[in-house]
Protein backbone atom coordinates (compact mmCIF):
# COMPACT_ATOMS: atom_id res chain seq x y z
CA UNK A 1 0.00 0.00 0.00
CA UNK A 2 1.59 3.23 -0.61
CA UNK A 3 1.54 5.79 1.67
CA UNK A 4 0.77 9.48 1.66
CA UNK A 5 2.59 12.42 0.96
CA UNK A 6 2.78 15.47 3.05
CA UNK A 7 2.04 18.74 1.64
CA UNK A 8 1.77 20.98 4.41
CA UNK A 9 3.55 20.91 7.91
CA UNK A 10 2.55 18.34 9.73
CA UNK A 11 -0.54 18.17 12.23
CA UNK A 12 -1.26 15.80 15.54
CA UNK A 13 -2.32 12.82 14.44
CA UNK A 14 -5.71 12.49 13.90
CA UNK A 15 -8.56 10.58 15.71
CA UNK A 16 -8.71 7.52 12.80
CA UNK A 17 -5.32 7.52 12.82
CA UNK A 18 -4.71 6.65 15.68
CA UNK A 19 -7.49 4.33 15.80
CA UNK A 20 -5.68 2.80 12.29
CA UNK A 21 -2.18 2.61 13.71
CA UNK A 22 -3.70 0.70 17.19
CA UNK A 23 -5.03 -1.93 15.23
CA UNK A 24 -2.28 -2.55 12.64
CA UNK A 25 0.34 -2.95 15.60
CA UNK A 26 -2.31 -4.96 17.35
CA UNK A 27 -2.42 -7.65 15.14
CA UNK A 28 1.33 -7.55 13.88
CA UNK A 29 3.07 -6.86 17.17
CA UNK A 30 6.08 -6.21 17.07
CA UNK A 31 6.42 -3.90 14.35
CA UNK A 32 8.38 -1.13 12.81
CA UNK A 33 7.07 2.57 12.08
CA UNK A 34 8.32 1.62 8.43
CA UNK A 35 5.97 -0.77 8.56
CA UNK A 36 2.87 0.53 10.12
CA UNK A 37 2.82 3.87 7.58
CA UNK A 38 3.26 1.17 4.49
CA UNK A 39 0.20 -0.59 5.84
CA UNK A 40 -1.70 1.53 7.35
CA UNK A 41 -1.35 4.61 4.51
CA UNK A 42 0.64 7.28 6.35
CA UNK A 43 3.45 9.35 5.89
CA UNK A 44 6.95 7.80 7.85
CA UNK A 45 6.58 10.97 10.13
CA UNK A 46 2.71 11.06 10.02
CA UNK A 47 3.28 7.21 11.56
CA UNK A 48 6.43 8.52 14.15
CA UNK A 49 3.95 11.07 15.37
CA UNK A 50 1.03 8.28 15.66
CA UNK A 51 2.98 6.22 17.69
CA UNK A 52 4.84 8.68 19.75
CA UNK A 53 1.48 9.88 20.79
CA UNK A 54 0.36 6.23 21.28
CA UNK A 55 2.99 5.51 23.41
CA UNK A 56 2.57 8.80 25.27
CA UNK A 57 -0.87 7.60 26.32
CA UNK A 58 0.66 3.98 27.71
CA UNK A 59 -1.12 2.22 24.57
CA UNK A 60 1.93 1.07 23.12
CA UNK A 61 5.86 0.52 24.25
CA UNK A 62 9.13 0.60 22.25
CA UNK A 63 11.18 -2.96 21.82
CA UNK A 64 14.57 -2.78 21.11
CA UNK A 65 16.20 -3.58 17.69
CA UNK A 66 17.29 -2.53 14.43
CA UNK A 67 15.00 -0.68 13.89
CA UNK A 68 13.07 -0.39 16.67
CA UNK A 69 9.90 -2.15 16.86
CA UNK A 70 6.47 -1.02 18.83
CA UNK A 71 4.03 -3.71 21.28
CA UNK A 72 0.62 -2.99 21.70
CA UNK A 73 -0.84 -2.33 25.44
CA UNK A 74 -4.14 -3.37 26.60
CA UNK A 75 -5.53 -0.16 27.47
CA UNK A 76 -6.20 -1.31 31.20
CA UNK A 77 -3.06 -1.43 31.79
CA UNK A 78 -2.27 1.81 30.29
CA UNK A 79 -5.08 3.64 32.18
CA UNK A 80 -3.01 2.19 35.59
CA UNK A 81 0.22 3.16 34.29
CA UNK A 82 -0.65 6.89 32.78
CA UNK A 83 -3.56 8.05 34.84
CA UNK A 84 -2.88 6.91 38.41
CA UNK A 85 0.16 9.27 38.67
CA UNK A 86 -1.95 11.95 37.85
CA UNK A 87 -5.03 11.21 39.88
CA UNK A 88 -2.28 11.05 43.18
CA UNK A 89 -0.84 14.11 41.69
CA UNK A 90 -4.24 15.83 41.51
CA UNK A 91 -5.16 14.70 45.15
CA UNK A 92 -1.85 15.66 46.44
CA UNK A 93 -2.55 19.40 44.74
CA UNK A 94 -6.19 19.16 46.24
CA UNK A 95 -4.70 18.81 49.55
CA UNK A 96 -2.36 21.58 48.99
CA UNK A 97 -5.27 24.06 47.97
CA UNK A 98 -7.17 22.75 51.34
CA UNK A 99 -4.10 23.49 53.54
CA UNK A 100 -3.54 27.16 51.93
CA UNK A 101 -7.43 27.51 52.38
CA UNK A 102 -7.26 26.43 55.80
CA UNK A 103 -4.24 28.79 56.39
CA UNK A 104 -5.73 31.80 54.87
CA UNK A 105 -8.94 31.44 56.38
CA UNK A 106 -7.29 32.44 59.59
CA UNK A 107 -5.34 35.40 58.56
CA UNK A 108 -9.18 36.32 57.44
CA UNK A 109 -10.23 35.97 60.78
CA UNK A 110 -8.10 38.51 61.75
CA UNK A 111 -8.89 41.07 59.36
CA UNK A 112 -12.42 40.85 59.98
CA UNK A 113 -11.83 41.45 64.61
CA UNK A 114 -10.03 44.44 63.27
CA UNK A 115 -11.30 47.60 63.69
CA UNK A 116 -11.25 49.71 60.18
CA UNK A 117 -8.16 52.50 60.06
CA UNK A 118 -8.28 53.24 56.93
CA UNK A 119 -9.92 56.86 56.50
CA UNK A 120 -9.03 57.19 52.74
CA UNK A 121 -11.76 58.99 50.63
CA UNK A 122 -13.44 57.23 48.42
CA UNK A 123 -13.54 53.71 50.53
CA UNK A 124 -16.21 51.53 51.07
CA UNK A 125 -15.43 48.38 53.41
CA UNK A 126 -17.43 45.45 54.43
CA UNK A 127 -17.41 43.95 57.93
CA UNK A 128 -18.52 40.29 58.04
CA UNK A 129 -18.91 40.10 62.12
CA UNK A 130 -20.60 41.61 64.49
CA UNK A 131 -17.37 41.79 66.43
CA UNK A 132 -15.61 43.64 63.73
CA UNK A 133 -18.69 45.89 63.41
CA UNK A 134 -19.23 46.74 67.22
CA UNK A 135 -15.47 48.04 67.04
CA UNK A 136 -15.76 49.97 64.44
CA UNK A 137 -18.38 51.60 65.75
CA UNK A 138 -16.87 52.14 69.08
CA UNK A 139 -13.54 53.70 67.18
CA UNK A 140 -15.78 55.99 65.05
CA UNK A 141 -17.54 57.06 68.24
CA UNK A 142 -14.58 57.79 70.36
CA UNK A 143 -12.97 59.92 67.81
CA UNK A 144 -16.92 61.67 66.83
CA UNK A 145 -16.36 65.40 67.02
CA UNK A 146 -19.45 67.05 65.97
CA UNK A 147 -22.53 65.03 65.14
CA UNK A 148 -23.52 61.37 65.52
CA UNK A 149 -27.05 60.67 63.01
CA UNK A 150 -28.48 57.29 63.67
CA UNK A 151 -31.53 55.37 62.27
CA UNK A 152 -32.42 52.08 64.07
CA UNK A 153 -35.40 50.19 62.54
CA UNK A 154 -37.47 47.32 64.59
CA UNK A 155 -38.90 48.75 67.57
CA UNK A 156 -37.57 48.55 70.91
CA UNK A 157 -34.10 47.55 71.03
CA UNK A 158 -32.43 44.40 73.35
CA UNK A 159 -31.17 45.35 76.74
CA UNK A 160 -27.98 44.32 75.64
CA UNK A 161 -27.18 46.90 73.07
CA UNK A 162 -29.18 49.56 74.89
CA UNK A 163 -26.70 49.07 77.75
CA UNK A 164 -23.83 49.20 74.93
CA UNK A 165 -25.14 52.12 72.99
CA UNK A 166 -25.83 54.06 76.51
CA UNK A 167 -22.31 54.44 77.68
CA UNK A 168 -20.96 54.95 74.42
CA UNK A 169 -23.62 57.87 73.37
CA UNK A 170 -23.02 59.91 77.02
CA UNK A 171 -19.54 59.78 76.43
CA UNK A 172 -20.26 61.44 72.67
CA UNK A 173 -22.93 64.21 73.98
CA UNK A 174 -21.00 64.66 77.46
CA UNK A 175 -17.87 65.94 74.80
CA UNK A 176 -20.65 68.08 72.94
CA UNK A 177 -21.32 66.23 69.65
CA UNK A 178 -24.97 66.89 69.01
CA UNK A 179 -27.25 63.38 68.25
CA UNK A 180 -30.33 62.76 66.29
CA UNK A 181 -31.84 59.39 66.73
CA UNK A 182 -34.92 57.78 64.82
CA UNK A 183 -37.12 54.90 65.92
CA UNK A 184 -39.69 53.04 64.68
CA UNK A 185 -43.58 54.22 66.60
CA UNK A 186 -43.29 50.90 68.00
CA UNK A 187 -40.30 51.56 69.99
CA UNK A 188 -42.43 53.82 72.00
CA UNK A 189 -43.74 51.01 73.74
CA UNK A 190 -40.58 49.55 74.69
CA UNK A 191 -39.87 50.49 78.41
CA UNK A 192 -36.23 49.77 77.81
CA UNK A 193 -35.79 52.12 74.90
CA UNK A 194 -38.34 54.93 77.05
CA UNK A 195 -35.73 54.94 79.65
CA UNK A 196 -32.82 54.97 77.22
CA UNK A 197 -34.33 57.93 75.11
CA UNK A 198 -35.05 60.35 78.61
CA UNK A 199 -31.44 59.89 79.73
CA UNK A 200 -29.96 61.28 76.05
CA UNK A 201 -32.57 63.29 75.95
CA UNK A 202 -31.67 65.20 79.26
CA UNK A 203 -27.91 65.28 77.86
CA UNK A 204 -29.01 67.42 74.05
CA UNK A 205 -29.96 64.50 72.14
CA UNK A 206 -33.17 64.65 69.67
CA UNK A 207 -35.15 61.38 69.02
CA UNK A 208 -38.06 61.07 66.43
CA UNK A 209 -40.05 57.99 65.42
CA UNK A 210 -41.66 56.78 62.33
CA UNK A 211 -44.25 54.92 61.52
CA UNK A 212 -42.78 52.77 58.66
CA UNK A 213 -39.23 50.96 57.87
CA UNK A 214 -36.43 52.56 56.93
CA UNK A 215 -32.53 51.81 56.61
CA UNK A 216 -30.35 50.93 59.88
CA UNK A 217 -27.16 53.31 60.07
CA UNK A 218 -25.08 55.28 62.05
CA UNK A 219 -23.43 58.31 60.56
CA UNK A 220 -20.34 60.34 62.07
CA UNK A 221 -19.33 64.12 61.47
CA UNK A 222 -20.87 63.51 58.15
CA UNK A 223 -17.77 61.57 56.68
CA UNK A 224 -18.20 57.97 57.79
CA UNK A 225 -21.42 55.80 57.94
CA UNK A 226 -21.78 52.34 58.83
CA UNK A 227 -24.87 51.20 57.13
CA UNK A 228 -26.93 47.52 58.37
CA UNK A 229 -26.75 44.69 55.58
CA UNK A 230 -29.52 43.10 54.57
CA UNK A 231 -29.92 39.49 56.03
CA UNK A 232 -27.16 39.69 58.19
CA UNK A 233 -27.83 41.53 61.32
CA UNK A 234 -24.10 41.16 62.42
CA UNK A 235 -22.52 42.66 59.18
CA UNK A 236 -22.13 46.28 57.98
CA UNK A 237 -20.51 48.70 55.19
CA UNK A 238 -18.75 50.96 55.94
CA UNK A 239 -18.76 54.02 53.64
CA UNK A 240 -16.36 57.46 53.56
CA UNK A 241 -16.87 57.68 49.71
CA UNK A 242 -18.35 61.33 49.44
CA UNK A 243 -21.01 61.24 46.99
CA UNK A 244 -22.65 57.79 48.83
CA UNK A 245 -21.83 59.86 51.98
CA UNK A 246 -24.19 62.50 50.52
CA UNK A 247 -26.83 60.37 49.47
CA UNK A 248 -26.75 58.89 52.79
CA UNK A 249 -27.37 62.17 54.68
CA UNK A 250 -30.32 63.58 52.44
CA UNK A 251 -32.06 60.36 52.85
CA UNK A 252 -31.27 60.66 56.82
CA UNK A 253 -33.00 64.47 56.50
CA UNK A 254 -35.93 63.27 54.38
CA UNK A 255 -36.69 60.67 57.42
CA UNK A 256 -35.89 63.22 59.83
CA UNK A 257 -38.42 66.05 58.76
CA UNK A 258 -41.05 63.27 58.10
CA UNK A 259 -40.72 61.75 61.78
CA UNK A 260 -42.22 63.18 65.31
CA UNK A 261 -40.72 63.37 68.17
CA UNK A 262 -40.02 60.65 71.05
CA UNK A 263 -41.92 62.26 74.00
CA UNK A 264 -40.26 61.02 77.42
CA UNK A 265 -43.86 61.66 78.95
CA UNK A 266 -47.19 60.87 77.26
CA UNK A 267 -50.79 60.33 78.06
CA UNK A 268 -53.18 57.76 76.95
CA UNK A 269 -54.61 60.36 74.13
CA UNK A 270 -51.53 60.27 72.54
CA UNK A 271 -51.20 56.74 73.04
CA UNK A 272 -54.08 56.60 71.14
CA UNK A 273 -52.90 58.84 68.17
CA UNK A 274 -49.49 56.72 67.90
CA UNK A 275 -52.02 53.35 67.71
CA UNK A 276 -54.14 55.07 65.33
CA UNK A 277 -50.95 56.41 63.01
CA UNK A 278 -49.72 52.38 62.80
CA UNK A 279 -52.94 51.24 61.80
CA UNK A 280 -53.31 53.77 59.07
CA UNK A 281 -49.60 52.91 57.68
CA UNK A 282 -50.92 49.04 58.35
CA UNK A 283 -53.91 50.05 55.98
CA UNK A 284 -52.20 50.69 53.70
CA UNK A 285 -49.59 48.06 53.62
CA UNK A 286 -52.85 45.50 53.75
CA UNK A 287 -54.40 47.06 50.50
CA UNK A 288 -50.62 46.29 48.92
CA UNK A 289 -51.30 42.58 49.71
CA UNK A 290 -48.37 41.95 51.85
CA UNK A 291 -48.11 39.13 54.28
CA UNK A 292 -48.68 39.64 58.09
CA UNK A 293 -45.12 38.67 58.68
CA UNK A 294 -43.74 40.83 55.88
CA UNK A 295 -45.88 44.14 57.51
CA UNK A 296 -44.95 43.09 61.49
CA UNK A 297 -41.17 42.88 60.09
CA UNK A 298 -41.65 46.29 58.42
CA UNK A 299 -43.65 47.97 61.03
CA UNK A 300 -41.30 46.83 63.58
CA UNK A 301 -43.78 45.03 65.45
CA UNK A 302 -44.04 41.41 66.39
CA UNK A 303 -46.78 39.51 64.14
CA UNK A 304 -48.94 38.57 67.27
CA UNK A 305 -49.35 42.62 67.62
CA UNK A 306 -50.09 43.08 63.67
CA UNK A 307 -52.61 40.74 63.85
CA UNK A 308 -54.19 42.37 66.15
CA UNK A 309 -53.88 45.48 64.42
CA UNK A 310 -54.94 44.27 61.27
CA UNK A 311 -58.01 42.66 62.82
CA UNK A 312 -59.38 46.10 64.28
CA UNK A 313 -58.91 47.25 60.29
CA UNK A 314 -60.99 44.35 59.10
CA UNK A 315 -63.49 45.68 61.60
CA UNK A 316 -63.54 48.86 60.62
CA UNK A 317 -63.93 47.74 57.18
CA UNK A 318 -66.67 45.30 58.10
CA UNK A 319 -65.16 42.37 56.49
CA UNK A 320 -64.25 38.75 57.49
CA UNK A 321 -61.19 38.39 55.38
CA UNK A 322 -58.00 39.14 54.41
CA UNK A 323 -58.64 38.64 50.58
CA UNK A 324 -61.83 41.08 51.02
CA UNK A 325 -59.93 43.74 52.97
CA UNK A 326 -57.20 43.61 49.94
CA UNK A 327 -60.03 44.16 47.71
CA UNK A 328 -61.72 46.56 49.32
CA UNK A 329 -58.81 48.81 50.07
CA UNK A 330 -57.17 47.95 46.82
CA UNK A 331 -60.30 49.38 44.67
CA UNK A 332 -59.89 52.26 47.05
CA UNK A 333 -56.66 53.34 46.01
CA UNK A 334 -57.57 52.59 42.91
CA UNK A 335 -60.65 55.45 42.66
CA UNK A 336 -58.24 57.78 44.50
CA UNK A 337 -57.33 58.81 47.99
CA UNK A 338 -60.93 60.65 48.50
CA UNK A 339 -62.90 57.69 47.02
CA UNK A 340 -65.69 56.50 49.70
CA UNK A 341 -65.58 52.48 50.06
CA UNK A 342 -68.58 50.33 48.66
CA UNK A 343 -72.12 51.04 50.28
CA UNK A 344 -72.75 48.81 53.72
CA UNK A 345 -68.98 49.30 55.06
CA UNK A 346 -67.62 51.52 57.85
CA UNK A 347 -64.81 53.78 56.30
CA UNK A 348 -61.56 53.04 57.37
CA UNK A 349 -59.01 55.40 58.90
CA UNK A 350 -57.51 58.09 56.31
CA UNK A 351 -54.51 56.75 54.46
CA UNK A 352 -51.26 58.96 55.24
CA UNK A 353 -50.32 61.74 53.22
CA UNK A 354 -47.46 60.99 51.60
CA UNK A 355 -45.50 57.90 51.27
CA UNK A 356 -42.18 57.84 53.29
CA UNK A 357 -38.56 57.66 51.33
CA UNK A 358 -37.94 53.77 50.99
CA UNK A 359 -34.25 52.29 50.12
CA UNK A 360 -34.74 49.73 47.35
CA UNK A 361 -34.15 47.20 49.91
CA UNK A 362 -34.81 46.35 54.08
CA UNK A 363 -33.11 47.06 56.62
CA UNK A 364 -31.55 44.56 58.35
Amino acid sequence: MNTRKADTPEAPPSSDDLHAVYRHVLRQSPVAVEHIASEVGLTLTEASHACDRLTELGLMREEGGTPPAFVAVDPETATERVITPLERSIRAQRSTVEALRDQLSEFARVYEEQPATRDARGSVEFLATLGSTRATIAELAATCENEVLTSQPGGGRRADVLEEAIARDELMLERGVTMRTLYQHTARFSQGTREYVERVSRRGAEVRTLDDQFLRLLMFDRKVAVVGVEGNPGAAIVVREPHLIHFILSTFELWWVSATPFPVEWDNQEVADISEQLKQRITLLLSEGLTDQSIATRMGMSVRTCRRHIAEVMDRLGVKSRFQAGYLLGTQRAQGPSAPLPSGHVPSAPLPSGALPQLPYPAP
